[in-house]
């Protein structure tokens, strides 16, 4: 009996649960990259974006399949935070505070002269990095809040699941191109901290994903800047960036302004104050009674 307690106690390991969970679902994902990559070149009738589309509509799927069955298997609960009640209104106002964010965040850079519209493209310039955008915030969502938050959140609570959710996505993205320890700890705010934030006050992946997509879109598909120091993808208004890096974020783009970083910050912080007033925030668990953290859904 000793025996069957001891090997059934690894479904209760946030460290164990935490990497089973991304390695089934970040291999779903690559998987079907690889897949795609190998019929891109059979599909000639297809144009490269409609490939990209349809290659994201099946890598969204996969990850949020696995996800939702590995954790309802492992758990042996609903999964809640991709339960459909309300959906409708945090997509719009997670896309109004992603754009809007962006949106200021070029504006401050326009107003220091460090902004010009070089020209205005057709509108299916946008669909590359709507695309992109749609695929890294669920994808990314699913990985980062989903499992790595909400997990560690049930030993680590609230703020300590947020610091190191925040700090391992700004690390993740210290190897992309152009990218620096300043870059890195922006983005750990903007993202990590907002997106954190914004799903402790929800418990939904909703909004999170509606403020990564738009700010991520706004950011390439309309205002043409590079994505965390990526190369340019096609966008609507294609634009010249120069003058101050801390204002314009240099060759990493936008993220890598100070404005974005505080304006990030000022809204994670009115996320927490309202999770605070609605009895959201989780205790760590040698905090609390009992090994259940209780919230109000």
């Amino acid at each position: 009996m000793e025996k069957i307690k001891t090997a059934g106690r690894w479904k209760h390991s946030a460290i164990i649960k935490i990497m089973l969970g991304l390695m089934l679902c970040a291999g779903v994902a690559m998987l079907i990259q690889i897949l795609f990559a190998n019929i891109q070149y059979r599909c000639i009738n297809l144009s490269q974006d409609a490939v990209g589309f349809i290659k994201g509509i099946f890598t969204v799927a996969g990850v949020v399949s696995v996800y939702i069955v590995f954790f309802r298997i492992i758990e042996r609960r609903s999964i809640v935070e991709f339960k459909f009640e309300g959906v409708w209104k945090q997509l719009f106002y997670g896309i109004l505070i992603g754009a809007g964010l962006q949106a200021l965040t070029i504006l401050i850079i326009y107003l220091n002269d460090g902004y010009e519209i070089v020209s205005v493209n057709p509108v299916d310039y946008i669909l590359q990095g709507m695309m992109m955008g749609f695929t890294s915030a669920i994808v990314e969502e699913t990985l980062i809040r989903g499992i790595i938050y909400r997990v560690s959140e049930e030993k680590l609570g609230s703020y300590g699941a947020l610091a190191l959710s925040a700090l391992l996505f700004g690390a993740m993205h210290l190897g992309n191109p152009n990218s620096s320890l300043v870059n890195s700890v922006g983005l750990a705010i903007q993202a990590g901290l907002l997106l954190g934030a914004a799903f402790i006050y929800t418990r939904r992946l909703w909004l999170p994903i509606a403020i990564h997509f738009a700010w991520n879109f706004t950011q390439s598909g309309i205002f043409g800047a590079r994505v965390s120091g990526n190369e340019l993808s096609k966008s609507l208004i294609t634009a010249e960036f120069t003058g101050n890096k801390w204002i314009t974020g240099g060759d990493f783009g936008p993220e890598g302004s100070l404005q974005a970083t505080l304006l990030c910050l000022v809204v994670a912080v009115v996320f927490m104050v309202l999770s605070h007033k609605k009895n959201r925030i989780i205790k760590p668990i040698w905090l609390r009674k009992g090994s259940s953290p209780k919230v109000v859904d």
